[in-house]
């Protein structure tokens, strides 16, 4: 007997349960990116915030501009730019409170830093010295992260436990368009979805997953619309308007935080400079493209909106680029002196209990730099007549003068 002949084996319609578990219409992004600034409401925006906000853009885009310099300089490895993005990074950090978590990709140093990150220990993992170059939870900012969108799921497990625990934590995820094709941004969303996790996915679309434009990696009508498959509110802003990605943020943060669940965030900017240092972005953009979107730069439109209310001068003007360029100098100087490492941190922070492969590791580079250290010594001691000496004067111990 097939499944088919059964008595009550065949249902004319489906059973109650394929029903839609929610209204998808108040999920659904709107159909243009929300704007503040060059509209009414930019008129209504607190004064305190649209300095703040500038201040962070400026120093932000000197940042990017001192980073890829040291790039060229050798000092470091690479460096993935966030130059015309700086309205998403900049809002991102200033919209958390002091108890929230901040999740980085690898692009998202300039938020780190916006956050009160040494921009020297933002710039540790870029330059090859360590994992990571600072303590996370004093920032309450996780590890840059490298590998696409694998920080995603590390963010709803932690908003998850801070809300079984009770703490009052909303974790801020981002982002890029091009990680939106990897697994972990579906698990993510999923997880965050069906736990009502407390945590807000911003997507910064720049328009290319390294070479590959979106039109390549996806037939949404937008990113933020993947949002409904899984449940959760899809907000679409303007990602230039530092305003506008503050605006929405704070209400998808304070949606979290009241236990309403998850929102999926997508902020439509533009990468104006290449992927890294190791791109040649010319291969696959034209220049006419790039400009088009400098006409758009997030400075000039905080700028233009400061001046028209009368909240910005020349000199207002020339003391945040003043204050911008003693950072980059101070980021400068001591980015070009060499760090003194040791050997041995390979092992210091790779897992709580190291395991046994680990330990043999230690054990051998251990021997192995003894070795080499008492193969120094003795050479020492052959090119002075093996009298214990000082190393800086060359003199025998207990010689003073």
């Amino acid at each position: 007997m097939t499944v088919m002949e059964q008595r009550g084996a065949y249902r004319p319609t489906p059973p109650p349960a394929w029903q839609p578990r929610t209204d998808p219409a108040p999920l659904l992004p709107d159909a243009l990116p929300h704007r503040v600034l060059g509209t009414r409401a930019a008129d209504r925006v607190d004064p305190d915030l649209l300095r703040r906000l500038y201040a962070e853009l400026v120093r932000g885009r000197r940042y990017n501009t001192q980073a890829t310099a040291l790039t060229k300089q050798g000092r470091l490895a690479v460096y993935p730019s966030s130059n015309g993005q700086e309205a998403c990074e900049v809002a991102a950090a200033l919209v958390l409170e002091e108890r929230d978590w901040l999740f980085p990709s690898y692009r998202d140093t300039l938020a780190a830093v916006a956050r009160g990150l040494d921009p020297v220990q933002a710039l540790t993992l870029l330059r090859g010295d360590r994992h990571t170059g600072y303590d996370p939870y004093e920032h309450r900012v996780a590890p840059l992260c490298t590998p696409l969108a694998t920080q995603l799921p590390h963010a709803v497990g932690l908003a998850h436990a801070a809300r079984l625990k009770g703490d009052d934590v909303v974790a801020l995820a981002l982002v890029g368009d091009g990680g939106t094709s990897e697994g972990d941004f579906h698990e993510a969303l999923n997880f965050a979805a069906v736990w009502q996790a407390p945590v807000v996915f911003l997507v910064q679309n720049n328009g290319f997953a390294i070479s590959v434009p979106l039109a390549k990696q996806t037939a949404a009508p937008s990113l933020a619309h993947k949002a409904v498959g899984y449940g959760m509110p899809g907000r679409l802003v303007d990602g230039n308007d530092a305003v506008a990605v503050h605006e929405v943020l704070g209400e998808a943060i304070a949606h979290a935080r009241a236990g309403l669940g998850p929102t999926l965030v997508e902020a439509v900017t533009y990468r104006m400079e290449a992927h890294t240092n190791a791109d040649d972005d010319k291969r696959y953009r034209e220049d006419t493209e790039v400009e088009a979107w400098r006409a758009h730069d997030p400075i000039a439109l905080m700028e233009h909106a400061l001046t028209e209310r009368g909240l910005l001068d020349e000199d207002g003007v020339r003391a945040v680029r003043e204050d911008a360029e003693a950072m980059a100098a101070d980021l400068r100087e001591r980015m070009n002196q060499d760090p003194v490492l040791d050997p041995m941190d390979l092992f210091a922070h790779v897992y709580a209990r190291p395991t046994a492969n680990l330990l043999e590791q230690e054990a051998q580079l251990r021997a192995e730099l003894d070795a080499e250290a008492r193969h120094h010594d003795d050479e020492h001691d052959d090119e002075y007549g093996g009298e214990a000496t000082d190393a800086r004067s060359h003199e025998p111990e207990g010689n003073t003068r």
